[in-house]
């Protein structure tokens, strides 16, 4: 028997599901303007939104609270859904879901940002993103410094100001039952000599990865740069340094197997 267990008033047990064949053909009659397509696709990927949702349970939000928010998320992620693109919608949705979210916590944080700081960084993200959409290229913070005509010193506070606090327990990778949390990729400093063995074991992957791949695993994983300084330093985007991290780790994984 199905536990009944309602969220803004739904029963989540009772959740429509699609075929990917249903989604491809509901989406093609949205962007035709069919309105009663739009609703059925919309209750048919609510299940997305309850799984990306409970990513964020440790937070102390009202569940009902995040499940619209991520609803608008899913809303949107339909509006902008290019169907030319060789990409499953649920892959383009969940970035969305999850940006809307966050969006969400950050302004309801109760460590309050001034409003000027809030302003600064979201005319920051404002160039950054129209920058990226139009040259396919991230801006550096002394390139948006120098756009905006504010200190460089003054960006990295605005955009420290508005980030979100993660748990350690946050999971950023999972596969089936298994997951890797926050905590799994954090450098330890102090003890890199106890874990020798799995860095030889890395270095020889990397051998088997193209000469891209292999850059960006270097610095993520032995240097301990973020994905956001590895894109500003090699030249591309955040979400490409993403993209070819996790190819590699599939990569390696298939080696490995």
């Amino acid at each position: 028997m199905n536990r009944k267990v309602e969220i803004c008033g739904v029963n989540t047990s009772k959740l429509p599901v699609l075929s990917n064949e249903e989604k491809n053909e509901l989406l093609v009659k949205i962007k035709e303007g069919n309105i009663d397509a739009r609703q059925e696709f919309i209750n048919g990927n609510l299940r997305l939104v309850l799984s990306v949702i409970q990513r964020f349970s440790n937070r102390g939000e009202n569940p009902d609270d995040l499940f619209q928010v991520g609803c608008i998320g899913l809303i949107k992620a339909i509006d902008n859904f290019d169907l030319s693109q060789n990409v499953q919608f649920s892959t383009y949705a969940v970035p969305m879901i999850i940006g809307e979210l966050r969006r969400y916590l950050r302004d309801n944080n109760s460590i309050r940002v001034s409003r000027s700081i809030k302003d600064l960084a979201y005319k920051v993200l404002a160039v950054k993103d129209k920058y990226n959409k139009e040259q396919e290229k991230e801006l550096s913070i002394d390139e948006v410094a120098k756009i905006l005509n504010v200190e460089v010193d003054d960006v990295i506070m605005c955009l420290d100001a508005i980030q979100t606090p993660m748990s350690l327990q946050e999971p950023v990778y999972g596969e089936g039952t298994e997951s890797i949390y926050l905590m799994d990729q954090v450098r330890d400093k102090k003890n890199n000599e106890d874990y020798w063995t799995e860095n030889i074991t890395m270095a020889e992957a990397l051998k088997r990865l193209n000469a891209k791949e292999k850059n960006i695993m270097h610095k993520r994983f032995f240097e301990g740069r973020t994905q956001m300084e590895v894109a500003d330093e090699i030249g591309i985007s955040q979400a490409q340094v993403s993209r070819i991290e996790k190819n590699a780790i599939e990569h390696i994984k298939r080696i490995y197997k």
